[in-house]
């Protein structure tokens, strides 16, 4: 046999093995096409499909006709929720453009705006120089989540509609004929039952609020209001119809929102920066209030280019520097300079009520819902509009800026005296445990930044105290599962020793006696295995905490590790997965090549190695953490559900799981 004939028999060999037992072709790869990846993957794109992803769909239309009100091209924008459950948002704007676009010319640009995604007049400054829709997820998303969208276009004196299910077009454009006394665009929407649920709809009393909210941001626009009267709910406490138009803007919108409220200083500090070219404008209004604000001490809404960020950013670290740094020069021209040395940032803004808007050219939102700005040039511009204007309103009135500045230093000092006695109670607490085996405290002298985890077992806390930062995060293991304490009497609660032992370390008491500013840690985080036994761990000590620290829950301290359930491993590549749902996501998205896919279960996060347990549970950079809330608005429900399935009525609890087994698709025994 030839040389060259056994070169290719052994060539052909060599592909034949490479390919044996794998599958894995071209065939495999899929290719979404228009808005395909919206409907098979919408929390990409809205963050979820709960009650905020739905209500967002909201927020994008009408953000939209915000921005050529912000241009100078709209006065006037409608909102109607219809009896029907469909939402239609107005402007009168200078409506779609609706010739063929050049790149697509058998469509007209409003239909590839409406499904193309990443398409739009806000790429560029032609046509907006700025906008809140550049960096979200556009109206094609709200169209790919509509069971049925139609689009009205008023334009050159003639209108023309198109229609959409399912972000697919159900004909071409109509012209509807000349029309004189209309221009803009209307789009009427509903959102689609298969993505949101059967049972999901808008909420009056949120979209009310969305809607004032829009209208304080841009005081020359006029909004109207309206909504069927037979979804008014009572709870809503809303007008059916209504108009907003507030000319004086966040000043106005501040006012409101303080109501009646005693205020520290005689007037509310707001004002409006001039519009510079290429460097945006700033709206601002502060005030603060002893009393505090509802459940919070203080609060900061910002907005960008009219969209609500509700992770705050740089455009809310520029307010915060403005105002420090202002106070603290007036307090050196006052001569109360030393006074002040002590004081930061959160003792400045606390008990304030503060709004600030910006609008610039290219906003940097974190995540596709536009919670938080990252523009670093917003932090800037924001201080550099604030900081001179905030001199002024303070030299303008002494009296009052020096009432400011007392109160300032004093929560300054207030801050102090409690961090000392929390620094004893510490101590004392740590002297009283008298277990140095199973508290493992850690060595930050005040509470800033600290964590209690409560982890099930010394195996587990063994694994944990070699995981943890010594310096900010300490471990409580507790011995299996403790006493429920729905179906126990006061007595046997006084006598448990677990739950002693975890009152003892958070600092606090229970049930009237408990004062969260006793509390040692800064947040107390549950850290149970991934199986059904720390999940029902997991539900005691919520239920105790639930039950006699409310207020551990109210102000947001109460949190739940989320560890991996799995490891998946492919050549160097190893990934965590929290749940099977999770794992499967995984396999079919990140473990897609060549070599074999090992997966391993936990068992316990006691088989986990330190290392992995800090990059994956405990480490703040790395992990997850789901923080436990309650729902103030249906707090009865939650009560009846904590009684139903933690009290002693055995018969609730067997009706419960009668009436819910049908959605019980896989049960991990």
């Amino acid at each position: 046999m030839s040389a060259a004939k056994k070169k290719d028999l052994f060539q052909d060999k060599m592909s034949k093995d490479d390919n044996s037992g794998d599958n894995y072709s071209a065939k495999d790869i899929q290719v979404l096409e228009g808005l395909e990846p919206v409907r098979l993957r919408p929390g990409m794109y809205i963050g979820g499909t709960d009650d905020r992803a739905l209500h967002h769909l909201f927020a994008e239309v009408i953000d939209n006709s915000m921005d050529e009100a912000v241009a100078g091209h709209a006065s006037r924008i409608e909102v109607e929720l219809h009896e029907d459950g469909f939402l239609s948002v107005t402007d009168n704007g200078r409506g779609i453009p609706v010739d063929p676009h050049p790149k697509y010319p058998k469509k007209s640009a409003l239909e590839v705006i409406m499904t193309e995604l990443h398409s739009g007049g806000k790429f560029s400054n032609s046509a907006y120089e700025t906008s809140g829709g550049l960096h979200g997820v556009g109206v094609s998303v709200v169209n790919a989540l509509s069971d049925a969208l139609e689009v009205e276009v008023a334009r050159n004196k003639k209108l023309y509609r198109m229609k959409f299910s399912q972000g697919k077009p159900l004909g071409k454009i109509e012209d509807l004929g000349a029309i004189n006394n209309r221009r803009g665009t209307k789009v009427r929407f509903h959102p689609d039952p298969e993505i949101f649920g059967p049972k999901a709809h808008f909420k009056p009393g949120k979209l009310f609020r969305m809607t004032r909210a829009k209208a304080y941001l841009q005081p020359g626009v006029e909004i109207r209001w309206k909504c069927a009267p037979s979804l008014v709910e009572e709870l809503d406490s809303i007008p059916a119809e209504a108009v907003f138009h507030f000319p004086g803007g966040l000043s106005d919108f501040l006012k409101e929102t303080l109501g009646k409220k005693t205020m520290i200083t005689s007037d509310v500090f707001a004002g409006r920066s001039k519009k510079e070219s290429g460097h945006g404008r700033v709206e601002w209004a502060v005030s603060w209030s002893p009393e505090g604000f509802g459940e919070a001490d203080s609060f900061i809404r910002s907005y960008c280019n009219t969209v609500p960020t509700p992770g705050g950013g740089t455009h809310e670290q520029g307010l915060r520097a403005a105002v420090t740094k202002g106070l603290r020069a007036y307090a050196d021209i006052s001569g109360m300079g030393k006074k002040v040395s002590h004081v930061t940032p959160d003792d400045v803004m606390g008990s304030v009520g503060a709004l600030v808007s910006v609008f610039i050219g290219n906003p940097e939102f974190q995540g596709q819902t536009k919670d938080r700005l990252s523009n670093s040039e917003a932090a800037r511009l924001v201080e550099n509009a604030v900081r001179d204007p905030f001199d002024h309103w303070l030299a303008s009135s002494p009296k009052d800026a020096t009432k400011l500045l007392e109160w300032v230093i004093e929560k300054a000092n207030e801050r102090v005296r409690r961090r000392k006695q929390r620094d004893i109670n510490r101590k004392s607490a740590t002297k009283r445990l008298r277990l140095p085996g199973k508290l493992a405290d850690c060595s930050r002298k005040d509470s800033t930044d600290t964590e209690l985890f409560i982890v099930e077992g010394d195996s587990a806390g063994g694994s944990a105290k070699q995981a943890r930062n010594r310096e900010t995060q300490a471990i409580l293991p507790l011995r299996g599962k403790i006493l429920n304490v729905e179906s126990a009497s006061m007595d046997k609660i006084s006598r448990n020793a677990e739950i002693n032992d975890l009152m003892t370390a958070l600092g606090v008491g229970i049930g009237k006696k408990f004062d969260i500013e006793d509390l040692r840690y800064e947040r107390v985080i549950i850290m149970t295995d991934a199986d059904v036994d720390g999940a029902h761990i997991a539900a005691l000590l919520i239920t105790f905490f639930y039950r006699y620290m409310p207020g551990l829950i109210d102000q947001g301290r109460l949190y739940m590790a989320m560890p991996p359930l799995y490891k998946i491993t492919q050549g160097a590549k190893t990934m965590y997965a929290i749940d099977d749902a999770h794992k499967d996501e995984l396999l079919e998205t990140e473990f897609t090549g060549r070599g074999k896919i090992d997966i391993g279960r936990f068992k316990g996060l006691g088989e986990m190695m330190a290392a992995q347990l800090k990059d994956t549970t405990m480490n703040p950079k790395t992990r997850k953490l789901a923080q436990i809330t309650i729902d103030g608005e249906n707090l009865p429900t939650t009560e009846a559900l904590v009684e139903t399935l933690m009290g002693k009525r055995a018969d609730l609890r067997y009706q419960y799981i009668q009436d819910h087994a049908q959605f019980v698709n896989d049960l991990d025994i």
